[in-house]
């Protein structure tokens, strides 16, 4: 009888637990505006629509959740939830990321059959009236943006490039470029876009990062200014939005409140032994950590709420500069590139090299390795042949090098976060989109 009862006394308190997050799921949906998403939760699970919760209490307790987790993901432990947990609470939104099946470390040793990369077709969409130095997808996948060293910035609909590509438009030539912005003084080195507001940030060399506001019809200016010490070499936007990195000549990323301007500079340079300027930065999904490529060689992860070095992959490249690193979808890898001709995947966890990737030259130019938007390939860029290389990721196998149709080495290689298509930049000025065919 007794066992009876606590079973059932178990289930009480499971309901009530439900009907809770159900209740500030709704609540959170409606403070952020999303009244459909609340009203169409709320019908399903019977929860009244005008509940009662504080504006971030579900945040809160999502975040204090993940810090539970921090110490485990240091430790290299894999998690089912794969988040990093480094999360301030008093961030304002954390978006969810899609958790990755791809499991790198578990088939260090095998071999398998790779798989083969789907065909494209590509086309020149536009061009810059100077070298196009770097590329950015919106987090949506609906808008590219593209900086030159011309100083200007063009952003482009995906829906209107595709459009533009088809062979038989017929309504005569379709403008993918749906707004051009002028404001800086010195070549641009990087873009980001808002997680959530139809907000662009540019880094260039005048020291300067800017913000346009691209709902605006009209506007060809910034409407605010950071304006750094040193060259903008690389920005990230955190998930939240509240925060930003930037990468420059300075050996420690900047780390600014957007609505504030606050640069905060937690880490000793002589402490932690870094001498080189920032090529990369790079957040991960959830903002609990951020990943630097440095022209010493290191890729370092660092902790996203203290800003405090957490592991440094000395010689991550040998002695070439590291160009670029970014996380995984699901955070226990960094892929990284650089000037020795290799695209490198470590464990967040361990700092253990999983996978190399090798045959793309590449010593000159600050060259991005990337994945696929299902993390199944890694694509870059040959030097030498002019080439687009890809890597099936798990068995480190090329699978494809096709000609760059530009005319020199492409100087950018950016993937849609979304679906299967991805941008080159040339120093021949011209912007190739490629979607599969």
């Amino acid at each position: 009888m007794e066992s009876s009862s606590n079973g059932l006394e178990q289930r009480l308190q499971e309901g009530k637990l439900y009907r809770h997050v159900n209740a500030l799921i709704v609540a959170h949906l409606r403070h952020n505006n999303f009244n459909q998403a609340a009203s169409a939760v709320a019908s399903a699970t019977m929860t009244p629509l005008n509940v009662e919760a504080p504006a971030n209490k579900l945040l809160e307790l999502v975040a204090k959740g993940l810090a539970v987790e921090k110490d485990e993901i240091l430790r290299g432990i894999s998690s089912t939830t794969s988040y990093d947990a480094s999360i301030p609470t008093g961030y304002s939104s954390i978006p969810v990321p899609r958790v990755v099946s791809v499991d790198f470390g578990a088939v260090h040793d095998t071999k398998g059959a790779s798989k083969s990369f789907p065909k494209h077709e590509t086309g020149q969409i536009s061009d810059h009236k100077n070298v196009a130095r770097c590329a950015r997808f919106s987090p949506d996948g609906r808008f590219l943006a593209t900086g030159s060293a011309d100083t200007s910035i063009k952003l482009f609909e995906i829906s209107k490039v595709k459009q533009m590509m088809l062979p038989d438009a017929r309504d005569g030539p379709v403008r993918p470029v749906i707004r051009t912005f002028y404001d800086h003084l010195q070549p641009i080195n990087d873009l980001d876009f808002h997680p959530q507001n139809s907000i662009l940030i540019s880094g260039a060399k005048d020291h300067t990062i800017k913000f346009f506001d691209f709902s605006k019809t009209v506007a060809r200016k910034a409407y605010r200014i950071i304006q750094d010490t040193h060259n903008v070499r690389s920005v990230s936007f955190h998930p939240s939005g509240e925060f930003l990195l930037a990468g420059t000549d300075h050996p420690i990323a900047h780390l600014y409140d957007v609505n504030t301007f606050q640069c905060y500079l937690s880490a000793n340079v002589q402490e932690i032994g870094i001498s080189g300027a920032i090529n990369q930065v790079r957040y991960s999904s959830t903002g609990g950590m951020y990943v630097t490529a440095s022209k010493d060689g290191a890729i370092r992860l660092w902790d996203g709420s203290t800003a405090h070095c957490i592991r440094s992959i000395l010689s991550a490249h040998g002695t070439a500069e590291a160009t670029s690193a970014s996380f995984t979808k699901d955070q226990r890898y960094v892929l990284s590139c650089g000037k020795d001709s290799t695209i490198n995947l470590w464990d967040v966890g361990t700092g253990r090299l999983v996978k190399q990737y090798v045959g793309a030259t590449h010593t000159q130019l600050r060259c991005q390795a990337v994945f696929n938007e299902t993390e199944e390939f890694i694509l870059s860029i040959d030097e030498a042949s002019n080439e687009i290389v890809i890597w099936d990721a798990l068995t480190t196998d090329k699978v494809a090098r096709w000609p760059s149709s530009h005319m020199g080495s492409p100087r950018w290689i950016e993937h849609s976060p979304t679906e299967s298509a991805f941008v080159t930049c040339g120093t021949d000025r011209s912007i190739r989109f490629w979607k599969e065919t």
